[in-house]
């Protein structure tokens, strides 16, 4: 039974897990340009109302830092997706404006849960339940809305602060709600999709192993246990020279495909060589050989070769005395190898399953290259195969 190599394992990629590869592109993606667009506009609504108790010397700094950090967790997040610490620090900055709403935020536009801070606070909520685990981004939520419920009674206006503050505290309770919902439901997607790729992979690798067990069992049939049944059969009488020549030339054909398996044959090779190279092995089979000159894929001469000698092979253990005949042609893109003989023939239908010359010897081995084989007898007509390949340049 051969023995296949265990497929090796790398780190998973986006390939692997692509529900969570696009959760993460999306809830990358959306925060960091939600985070931008407020930025940039919450600096320009900042800076268009200065009425007192605003503090100018304090407000141009505070919308500078805060427009630069927007502009930077945008393109950091673009690139290299939120980290921890980019969340805590956005939480940090947010916290701190909304401590300071009595000298950044104008009395008369702070009403109505309008003012920059206000959108610069839900932003951030927003942004934390979708980029962090619900054990982060949920304190993070409390937290900035208390960091504006404080700003917001200390600069007078408690009703705002109560309005914006249960804002805030819905915002973060459906965010973070939805955020969790949707990543359990990717998990089990990409669950789903990992115990499929590895069904996948077993079936290849089981297919392999089941596609080198026939291979194997087709060289054995072709060569020792043809010779074996040919001696059964009684084609050999007595000793023979020829059977221990023939014997020996079946070792040194195992040997060979062991190589050949190790280091398979590349490029084109000429498929009436191998041809006469399989004529060669049936010495005591008078064959009428007519080779056309063709060049074929190595892997494909290999197979027409190895059925054409496996369709000679039974004419020596079941029709001998036969007169046969090996035929290659070509023509346009396609390659036809015959072989005919007018031994008994035989009745296709009837062979059992168990037999396997025709099923897998010709018929399966052609099927391995894309070729196909055709056989045609009847009990005292004789046999035809035909074995035809398309492909050729």
């Amino acid at each position: 039974m051969p023995v296949v190599a265990a497929p090796t394992t790398s780190p998973p990629t986006p390939l692997d897990r692509p529900a969570g590869g696009a959760f993460t592109l999306v809830f990358t993606t959306l925060p960091a340009l939600l985070r931008l667009t407020c930025g940039m506009v919450g600096a320009v609504v900042a800076l268009a109302v200065r009425t007192p108790p605003v503090r100018v010397a304090l407000l141009v700094p505070a919308v500078a830092v805060l427009t630069a950090w927007s502009v930077w967790y945008a393109v950091r997040a673009l690139r290299h997706g939120a980290t921890g610490p980019m969340v805590a620090g956005d939480v940090a900055l947010t916290t701190a404006a909304a401590l300071a709403i009595p000298w950044l935020v104008a009395p008369e536009v702070l009403p109505g849960e309008v003012s920059w801070i206000a959108v610069l606070a839900s932003t951030t909520v927003i942004n934390a339940q979708t980029t962090a685990p619900a054990r982060w981004s949920v304190p993070a939520g409390l937290l900035v809305t208390a960091g504006y419920a404080t700003g917001a009674t200390a600069a007078g206006n408690p009703v705002e602060a109560r309005a914006h503050a249960t804002t805030l505290l819905v915002q973060t309770g459906i965010t973070a709600v939805l955020t969790a919902a949707m990543r359990h439901r990717v998990g089990r997607a990409d669950a789903a999709f990992a115990d499929y790729q590895r069904l996948v992979r077993e079936a290849v690798v089981a297919r392999a192993a089941r596609e080198a067990e026939r291979r194997q069992n087709r060289d054995l049939h072709d060569t020792l246990l043809g010779t074996l049944t040919m001696v059964g059969l009684g084609a050999v009488p007595g000793p023979s020279a020829a059977l221990r020549e023939r014997c020996a030339a079946d070792l040194r054909i195992l040997a060979t495909l062991a190589d050949a398996r190790s280091a398979p044959a590349t490029g084109p090779v000429a498929l009436d060589d191998r041809l006469r190279s399989a004529l060669a092995r049936l010495p005591e089979l008078p064959v009428a050989a007519t080779l056309a000159p063709c060049v074929v894929p190595a892997e494909v001469a290999g197979a027409l070769a190895d059925s054409a000698a496996a369709a000679l092979a039974n004419v020596v253990r079941h029709a001998p005395g036969a007169a046969a005949t090996l035929h290659l042609a070509w023509d346009a893109d396609t390659v036809v190898v015959e072989v005919t003989d007018d031994g008994p023939g035989f009745d296709p239908a009837s062979v059992p399953a168990h037999r396997y010359g025709l099923r897998e010897s010709i018929i399966g081995r052609m099927a391995t290259v894309g070729g196909r084989a055709d056989v045609t007898s009847a009990p005292g007509a004789g046999t035809r195969i035909r074995l035809e390949w398309t492909g050729v340049d």
